[in-house]
């Protein structure tokens, strides 16, 4: 990564956090960062946390924490620090490194890759009318911003599907409910965070409608894949076992991942993710991205209270993974010996089947091993 880059790389952060309003400032044109002095941390450092703290109207060690979150991430960066009054301080990989650090913490987090605590001091109030499509965008909308950190409780209201029969297919559906009316806005130890509402265009279908149709994954999976102002689409082709239905090829991906895993076991060997100098070939470089980016997609999804970001982004990550797995075949064909190449690709397809289980449950979906 060159200065050049690693400033794009900074002013790209600046972006994101600005549009996902946890940092309200004028955009700068470019973002200045400069070699370390002696006795500095770290290779490059800038000050662009100072620049901004005035017009945010926070302290620049605060708007350093906010835009460290956002670089850390970033292929080609080993560690970001705040140093000082509030400068941002630049640790790069040396190259490969930065995609073994992905896959390492992909395989150390397992199923909460991805999960941080950006949202860790907000303590949020959801609200829905008992409408399905309402409910299971409340449920997911919850899953998103508590593996952010953040503290929820979710009311629903009185109209609509009533009964116990309704309770039970909503649980059915992995709904659950904290209170039933409109909460009040204060209590006895004060004013309460304020609600947010919940509104999703309707399902037009009843829960029991759906699940006796659809089943539990299948329903959800029609409720959340489009964004909450469209339109739900909730026909058959959600139960099609071909790649042309999104749902079916996402955990289609993730049953092949974990076949891969079976078949290697059965040929002796297991996955490495630095069996090789130069482990992944250029057909990988598509999947690789995307796992890094997975941290920032579920907090841009959190921020924005859209589980159907999640959807599209396990989507990608599917067909990125068959691409992957087509060029490059993990498991040795014929009398080919396992060799470090194929270490490697194991341990990128397993990576790629933690982060596709993980969104699914995000989501409320299950992820079977088998399909």
């Amino acid at each position: 990564m060159t200065p050049a880059d690693l400033s794009r790389t900074v002013l790209h952060a600046v972006h994101r956090a600005v549009a996902e309003n946890a940092l309200r400032a004028p955009m700068p044109a470019r973002v200045r960062v400069e070699r370390t002095r002696p006795g500095g941390s770290g290779d490059y450092a800038c000050a662009v946390a100072l620049q901004l703290a005035g017009d945010a109207g926070l302290p620049a060690l605060e708007v350093a924490r906010i835009l460290r979150e956002r670089v850390a991430a970033e292929p080609g960066i080993g560690r970001v620090e705040i140093t000082g009054p509030g400068f941002l301080s630049f640790t790069l990989d040396a190259p490969g490194d930065s995609d073994r650090a992905v896959l390492d913490a992909v395989r150390e987090q397992g199923s909460a890759y991805g999960h941080g605590g950006a949202l860790r001091d907000e303590a949020l109030r959801f609200h829905h009318a008992r409408e399905v499509r309402a409910a299971v965008t409340a449920d997911a909308v919850r899953r998103l911003v508590v593996s952010q950190g953040a503290r929820v409780r979710i009311s629903c209201g009185e109209a609509g599907e009533m009964g116990a029969a309704g309770e039970a297919e909503w649980g059915l559906l992995g709904v659950t409910v904290d209170a039933y009316g409109t909460p009040p806005v204060t209590s006895p130890a004060g004013p309460s965070a304020p609600l947010i509402p919940v509104r999703p265009v309707p399902a037009g279908a009843t829960a029991r409608e759906l699940l006796e149709r659809l089943g539990p994954d299948a329903t959800r999976w029609g409720l959340l894949r489009p964004a909450s102002h469209d339109r739900a689409p909730l026909g058959d082709e959600l139960l099609v076992q071909g790649e042309a239905n999104p749902l079916f090829l996402v955990r289609y991906a993730y049953a092949r991942t974990r076949a891969l895993t079976r078949g290697a076991a059965a040929l002796g060997f297991t996955a490495a993710s630095d069996a090789a100098p130069a482990p992944y070939e250029s057909p990988a470089r598509p999947l690789l991205d995307l796992l890094a980016d997975h941290p920032r997609v579920l907090l841009a999804a959190a921020h924005h209270r859209a589980p159907d970001r999640v959807a599209r982004q396990l989507e990608a990550i599917a067909h990125a993974f068959f691409d992957f797995h087509d060029s490059c075949p993990p498991l040795p064909s014929g009398d080919e010996k396992p060799s470090a190449a194929h270490r490697s690709r194991l341990a990128l397809a397993e990576a790629a089947g933690t982060v596709l289980a993980g969104g699914l449950s995000l989501l409320g979906i299950s992820a079977p091993a088998h399909l």
